[in-house]
């Protein structure tokens, strides 16, 4: 019963896998067809080669880290300046509502149609790339921040006011615990929108590091199992950020939906 048990446990933990046992299968028997040109799809054996020696050699390595270190900073500064102005905001309906189509608008604004306004203000340094990751991150989260203070339960903040806690208190001790779920949301959206706006920035605003650039570079020069290993790092990047979301938001929010 117990290795039975051991042998269950093993294969529900292998099926986050399966999805990339069959990915690799339907890609392998494209190739094999040739569905697509061989040399516009290499195939899966050459692309994981291609990430292999670029792992090991360093290559990829470097830009791979250089594509953290960037969306981690612009990402940090997005939540240093969103949660307390989300928690500000939220705290007061009529002032939300009066700056809510601000947010809205540039929320809904593509970050890449900003690129130029960026480039205009802050150069073609990392810089740029920073600040716009950061604020199209920050709109996402202080979106949600907001509505998690503005939507935290009543009966809660009835209860502190009965006990006498000051509005000051009620904000950092209420609502900033009951707004936490949504804030979490914010934020696994908003790592992910930074990441995502990072990868583009490094392919169009003069780069010479990254993901984005080595994704490019590769294109522009056809070595194309290059260029799909970066976009396999690139989406275990992007993975591995929100599973790592994930984990802090049930540590944290151990309480949620009780």
């Amino acid at each position: 019963m117990t290795t039975f048990t051991a042998f269950e446990r093993t294969i529900q933990s292998a099926k986050p896998l399966w999805g990339v046992i069959g990915l690799l299968a339907v890609w392998w028997v494209v190739w094999k067809v040739e569905v697509a040109d061989p040399v516009l799809l290499p195939s899966p054996q050459a692309t994981m080669l291609s990430l292999w020696t670029g792992m090991t050699d360093g290559s990829l390595w470097h830009d791979f880290l250089a594509t953290v270190r960037l969306t981690t900073v612009s990402f940090g500064l997005a939540a240093v300046i969103a949660i307390p102005l989300g928690i500000f905001l939220g705290s007061s309906v009529p002032l939300y509502r009066s700056v809510e189509f601000v947010i809205d608008f540039f929320r809904s604004t593509p970050a890449s149609a900003l690129f130029p306004l960026f480039l205009v203000l802050f150069g073609t340094g990392d810089l740029s790339k920073i600040l716009v990751t950061a604020f199209g991150a920050a709109l996402v989260i202080l979106f949600n921040v907001a509505y998690g203070v503005m939507n935290a339960r009543q009966t809660r903040l009835l209860a502190a006011q009965v006990m006498g806690a000051n509005k000051l208190q009620t904000l950092r001790d209420v609502m900033f615990w009951e707004s936490l779920p949504q804030t979490f949301i914010g934020l696994r959206n908003g790592i992910s929108l930074a990441l995502v706006i990072v990868i583009v920035a490094e392919m169009f605003i003069g780069s010479t590091e990254g993901l984005g650039h080595r994704l490019v570079e590769a294109q522009m020069l056809f070595r194309m199992p290059e260029m799909y290993a970066a976009i396999f790092a690139a989406g275990a990047l992007g993975y591995g950020l929100n599973w790592g979301s994930v984990m802090i938001e049930r540590r944290v929010v151990h309480w949620g939906g009780k």
